[in-house]
């Protein structure tokens, strides 16, 4: 029988001290609980992923200094740790160390480097080509990393067939979207069953940028069944026997389909950049409608209310009900809310400008620039980082201004389509409700038309398409990459609409191209998923 420890760890991309002494300490937790293995996350002394960093010579010599230290702590225990090798002439690859006993025993280097959405691990890595096996107390394992388990007749092939490893571990960094939680399971259970071993997987987790790792480490059994698996969007150390009995009940998978996950995986996101990034508060524009309240109330929960500040930044077109709105929602969530009326500024830019009669595009854009630039301001008064509250939906079809409402430093919804909106803000006032029977978030906010607000009578469908037309309009463009005959067949939506939508889409790249990153939570979000060029002709 076997012991081996899942460590999936929060790294720090940079942080290469911090991130070895996490790994000691992981170590030496594993060792406590008597593991013959621990195994650590791809890239995990690095962190992932380290992007140009990897140019720097004294970065890779960190890294490798840092996993000299780490194999000294390793006494009766083998350790597998993610690391940058370095090869002749400079040459790096994205590698496992096993490290035993103070010694190395070998180094795997990753054979099938992704280049597809976020990843673009040919730019800085060369692949390998040896599948190798260990001995740890006398049972043969194999190591490969994250995508060498997704790739048909792979590492795993060869390790678990001519040389005869009996448990497969695998590490990885593969970032959260909605449902990749069951195409990894599918995957590994697949992988498990094909060859007849056992199988852990270790994956990161944590929030990098706009990427979140969700964790959910797993063993598998030769069956393919699911014995044992670590939590999710936290840090863990599963440890498990191997062979597990097989009468042992299997593990229930999780299933939550998906509104509790993207929840998390936003609130670890959140929580993620502005602890790495060195902040402490974030202030939050609270205009009356869902896209603040949701920001406020997952910052809230993400970061403590006291870490948390409203403004409410009315001008002459918001209505009572918007006030109201603003005002219940603070209160609900016990954060304070500072009111600084944008009438009279709104006035003086008019006469400035020579502004005057009917209500423009110029006109609506003025009083988002106004509030950007007061949140701006006290973003540098407080010390605090402003969070923009745009949707998905919105930065796709450009319905919104910039240096306006996309002013900020970083954008939580940005990967949010509008109508999760709803099922995230129903959820997060689930999961909130409080002893004296509220909701955190106002049912009016739920309920009330969306608006702007920026001239009398304004609603977003004088703009665009009611959001359960426009939705699935922009999933099957953006995500899937339908045609526009494809989309009207998909959705009956008439071509003249359809193509409105994708010539807006399309117009709008310059504008998402200076908004801030956000959390990325469908298969693919604008940003490095989605790098269309600027200046384009194509239609």
């Amino acid at each position: 029988m076997l012991k081996i420890a899942l460590a999936q760890i929060n790294s720090t991309v940079g942080d290469i001290n911090g991130n070895a002494a996490k790994i000691i300490s992981y170590i030496k937790k594993a060792c406590f609980k008597k593991s013959d293995i621990v195994a650590f996350p791809e890239l995990a002394l690095t962190g992932y992923p380290p992007e140009d960093l990897l140019n720097m010579p004294e970065f890779i010599n960190s890294n490798l200094e840092a996993l000299d230290k780490i194999r000294l702590q390793t006494k009766n225990i083998t350790a597998i740790v993610g690391f940058v090798d370095s090869g002749q002439n400079g040459v790096l690859y994205n590698s496992a160390a096993i490290l035993s006993n103070k010694r190395t025993l070998g180094v795997y280097h990753k054979m099938h480097l992704p280049n597809y959405g976020v990843f673009d691990e040919k730019r800085y890595f060369t692949p390998g080509n040896i599948c190798q096996t260990f001995k740890v107390n006398r049972t043969v394992i194999g190591v490969n990393i994250c995508e060498d388990i997704w790739a048909e007749r792979g590492p795993i092939n060869k390790q678990a067939g001519k040389n005869g490893a009996e448990i497969i571990i695998n590490i990885s960094s593969s970032p959260f979207h909605a449902g990749k939680y069951f195409e990894r399971y599918e995957i590994l259970s697949r992988r498990a069953r094909e060859n007849g071993v056992y199988l852990g997987y270790v994956n990161l987790i944590g929030g990098q940028d706009e990427l979140v790792f969700d964790g959910r480490s797993m063993v598998f059994n030769s069956n393919g069944e699911l014995v044992a698996q670590a939590k999710a969007f936290d840090e863990d150390l599963l440890v498990v026997n191997i062979p597990q009995n097989k009468k042992s009940a299997r593990y229930k998978i999780q299933d939550n389909r998906y509104v509790e996950e993207i929840y998390e995986a936003l609130k670890l996101g959140l929580k993620d950049y502005i602890r790495k990034n060195g902040f402490k508060k974030v202030l939050i524009g609270l205009s009356g409608g869902i896209d603040s309240a949701l920001t406020a109330l997952i910052a809230v929960n993400a970061l403590g209310k006291e870490n948390v500040k409203g403004f409410y930044l009315p001008s002459e077109f918001s209505s009572q009900l918007s006030t109201h709105c603003a005002i219940n929602l603070a209160h609900n969530l016990g954060i304070r809310l500072l009111t600084v009326p944008i009438k009279d500024i709104y006035q003086r830019y008019l006469k400035s400008l020579g502004l005057s009669g009917k209500i423009t595009l110029t006109h609506e854009n003025l009083q988002a620039r106004i509030r950007g630039t007061i949140l701006m301001a006290l973003s540098n008064k407080i010390g605090a980082i402003v969070l923009t509250t745009g949707n998905k939906s919105e930065m796709s079809t450009g319905y919104a201004t910039l240096y306006g409402d996309m002013a900020g430093g970083f954008a939580l919804l940005k990967d949010v389509p509008k109508y999760l909106v709803y099922q995230l803000s129903s959820y997060g006032n689930d999961l909130l409700y409080n002893k004296n029977g509220k909701y955190p978030i106002p049912m009016e906010i739920i309920t009330r038309p969306p608006t702007a607000e920026l001239k009398p009578n304004q609603k977003d469908s004088d703009t665009l398409p009611e959001y359960d037309v426009l939705d699935p309009i922009l999933q099957a463009y953006i995500e899937e990459n339908m045609g526009k005959l494809e989309i009207v067949r998909l959705t009956g939506v008439s071509p003249k609409v359809v193509e409105r939508i994708i010539r807006m889409v399309d117009r709008s790249e310059y504008k998402r191209r200076q908004s801030p990153p956000g959390v990325k939570i469908t298969p693919r979000a604008f940003g490095k998923d989605r790098r269309f060029p600027i200046t384009n002709r194509f239609s």
